[in-house]
């Protein structure tokens, strides 16, 4: 299955069952001020989450682009990405636990093809104020006892605190704001098996596998979220007017699953960005870990690039500018671990595939296609001439201080975030409060000096 045969799979199922059909919104929120971009499928549906009325019913269901600019430092690894899709579908007060769970378990096992044999799931363990989730356990039991798994407590189903198992915007409930809905969830994981198990990149190394392992062995590709709860302002929770459901499945990460690929960057979500790169560095993805991680960094900055462009985002030094601005030059950057520092053009080559990829779900981004290429090799242009002398520079020092940061900031416009990734890359750390402190003096010469 393509990402496009599961998309159209998955809506047509909740459709079956009654949910209507509701567009994507754009990359950047209207009217929320709150943050840059929209990050899950449930971020534009608050209101109806809280108890307003939603114009089309009770039940919905969409496919929702969504950027996490806090997951930027975590690509370069099998799965994690800075745009995505979400597949999503809600309840606004409608069905609640016993439909949701046995209908994304049929979704995955009949639909989907995925051998109920290497799914495992998690719920939440309970705290002082929220009781463990006993319903979504008695219920999973259930669905895998249907297919002759007997599904124990820490061999099937696993339970976890809020930290692993709460949903919100802002995290587990200590860090939810005032009026911001949450809850407890339920997660699916798809196991790729013991043979990939990965240890030595386990935080758990010491321990027996499980799913939030996070070795690469199990892949998160769905969350189902009981969303019935909103911080109040002496700081507890109650529970909302109505039960709602929140479910999240990651496309990219659905489309690795169902074809048992256990590194999203070889689906086709990705593939045709790769292979892009691979003509342009004559470089097989995969050779090495150096040029694979480059390939995967500039094939999702590069994905991402695109659809904020397309959605009306242009680089600049503020807000939603400068994360795109961020991503164009990162990706740039990391061109030279493929030999191809200097080609400021390449960049602009790989909208053309993105384009295509989105032709019959967005597209708008085709339509754009020449305007985004501009914009991207524009910004890749400035950017490379900028800091071609800072990186002969900062090649120079055997390692580099907060001080010397800010002097190539200053001389060279050299980021911080790029001084700190080359720093990384050479198992050194960078004094980020030396560098404030130099930029702070910087600040108040200038003010001096302006007065």
């Amino acid at each position: 299955m393509t990402a496009n045969d599961i998309r159209s799979s998955y809506i047509s199922f909740f459709q079956n069952h009654g949910h209507a059909v509701i567009p994507s919104a754009p990359l950047v929120p209207e009217n929320d001020p709150t943050t840059l971009f929209n990050s899950a499928g449930m971020q534009p549906l608050i209101p109806y989450l809280l108890g307003q009325a939603h114009p089309l019913g009770k039940r919905l269901v969409n496919s929702q682009k969504s950027f996490r600019s806090q997951d930027i430092e975590e690509v370069g690894d099998n799965r994690h990405q800075t745009f995505f899709e979400m597949l999503g579908n809600w309840s606004l007060g409608d069905y609640f636990k016993k439909e949701q769970l046995p209908w994304v378990f049929e979704f995955f096992t009949k639909y989907l093809g995925l051998d109920p044999k290497h799914l495992f799931v998690t719920v939440f363990e309970g705290n002082d104020t929220v009781p463990k989730d006993e319903e979504s356990i008695a219920i999973w039991k259930e669905l895998f006892s249907s297919e002759g798994i007997d599904a124990k407590i820490g061999e099937r189903i696993f339970t976890y605190p809020a930290r692993k198992n709460w949903w919100s915007r802002s995290g587990e409930p200590d860090h939810m704001a005032l009026g911001e809905p949450g809850g407890p969830d339920s997660e699916v994981f798809y196991d790729f098996g013991e043979e990939l198990h990965l240890h030595e990149h386990s935080p758990w190394a010491q321990e027996p596998c499980h799913p939030n392992c996070d070795c690469g062995r199990f892949l998160e590709i769905g969350n189902s979220v009981f969303m019935q709860y909103k911080k109040t302002e002496n700081g507890s929770l109650v529970e909302l007017p109505q039960k709602n459901v929140d479910f999240g499945g990651g496309l990219e990460r659905l489309n690795a699953a169902v074809n048992n690929i256990r590194d999203v960057f070889q689906t086709d979500s990705f593939s045709s960005i790769v292979h892009e790169l691979e003509e342009t560095a004559r470089t097989e993805y995969g050779t090495d870990a150096k040029s694979t991680r480059a390939m995967r960094i500039i094939a999702d900055h590069m994905r991402a690039s695109v659809m904020m462009i397309a959605d009306g985002v242009l680089p600049s030094n503020k807000t939603q500018g400068y994360v795109l601005r961020r991503l164009i030059r990162r990706a740039l950057l990391y061109g030279r671990d493929l030999g191809v520092w200097g080609n400021w053009e390449y960049l602009g080559g790989l909208v053309a595939p993105v384009a295509r990829m989105y032709a019959d779900v967005y597209p708008t981004v085709q339509k754009q296609q020449d305007m985004i290429e501009d914009v991207v090799k524009d910004e890749a242009k400035r950017f490379g001439k900028s800091v071609e002398k800072g990186l002969r520079e900062i090649e120079k020092l055997p390692a580099v201080d907060g001080k010397q940061a800010f002097i190539l900031y200053e001389t060279y416009g050299f980021p911080w975030e790029l001084t700190e990734e080359i720093a990384r890359g050479r198992g050194q750390d960078v004094n980020r409060h030396q560098f404030e402190e130099e930029f702070k003096k910087h600040q108040e010469l200038s003010r001096t000096a302006a007065a």
